[in-house]
């Protein structure tokens, strides 16, 4: 699983690391122009404005408080910084042990969200759990049939309608049948949606209302799902769909193996107070992992740090 990560993130680390490891070898002495290069590369990297400015102005402070004078020290110590930031990530999968749990998965066309829920439950599913799918996407036809060939594949039953229909009563029956058949976890797919799009966020609206109705509670996971490749844009796209769904319990990073812009993940642990719960690092079913910190750190900056 470890080789996983490093493959996962390769990209991303000969972006971030190979960088900053060239800025180190430019000078051994830090100067102003040590810290702007390091502002760019951080910004350039995805890690954003925001975070990297204050990244940077960290760095300064700790600098000067521990009298650094080497660039390789001081990479050294935004390393910890990054770590520090990193390691706020620390909350666990929430799943019920004596009855159902719903799990919801949104996000905007095209991040693979009918894919990742395929590789959520066969993840439950290898944990021992009774999984079912949810088609709640009824306003494309392809991904009701997705579903069902992801569905066949793993054998896990998936409940739908046509194309068409009121995702609320899809998902009015997937709870009922989930709960005849004593399912453990009901993970439920819903229409892209792009977050400007006020009729679409209501119409998720609704179905958190059918999903709290007929099951008494809140879903255990609403699950933001993002594409890694939007890198910096990924943050803002995300705050829109808090604002609309304030109840998202996490995020799902999508298509890591193929972008350079794992970085991204950083602004979004920092800056939306909501953590990342799984990570796709390949297109196979199998590529899923829950988030790991220490991983995440190790494949982005090649080592552990201490």
């Amino acid at each position: 699983m470890l080789n996983k990560w490093l493959n996962g993130f390769k990209k991303t680390q000969e972006n971030i690391l190979g960088r900053l490891n060239a800025l180190v070898k430019i000078g051994p002495t830090i100067n102003d122009l040590f810290y702007d290069n390091l502002e760019e590369i951080l910004v350039t990297s995805d890690i954003g404005i925001k975070t990297s400015m204050e990244l940077v102005r960290t760095l300064k402070e700790v600098v000067k408080k521990d009298k650094i004078k080497e660039t390789q020290k001081a990479i050294e110590k935004l390393r910890e910084l990054i770590v520090d930031i990193v390691k706020i990530n620390n909350q666990k999968l929430n799943i019920s042990k004596d009855e159902l749990s719903i799990y919801l998965f949104i996000g905007v066309n095209g991040v693979g969200k009918t894919t990742t829920i395929a590789k959520v439950g066969n993840l439950l599913q290898k944990r021992g759990l009774k999984v079912m799918f949810s088609a709640g996407d009824t306003f494309r036809a392809g991904a009701i049939e997705q579903l069902k060939v992801w569905g066949k594949s793993l054998e896990i039953p998936v409940i739908s309608q046509q194309e068409g229909s009121d995702p609320a009563a899809v998902i009015f029956d997937s709870i009922e049948a989930a709960k005849a058949r004593d399912i453990d976890v009901l993970l439920i797919d819903t229409a892209g949606r792009l977050h400007n799009k006020k009729n679409l966020m209501e119409e998720m609206k609704k179905i958190n209302k059918v999903i709290q109705r007929e099951d008494g509670k809140k879903p255990e996971e609403i699950f933001l799902v993002i594409d890694s490749g939007t890198g910096q844009n990924a943050l803002a796209s995300a705050e829109e769909f808090i604002k609309n769904v304030p109840d998202i319990t996490g995020l799902i990073l999508t298509k890591l193996d193929g972008t350079a812009k794992g970085g991204m993940a950083i602004p979004l642990i920092k800056e939306l107070n909501i953590p990342i719960k799984f990570v796709c690092l390949g297109e196979g079913v199998k590529d899923i992992d829950e988030f790991i910190p220490e991983k995440f750190i190790e494949g982005i900056l090649g080592e552990v740090a201490n």
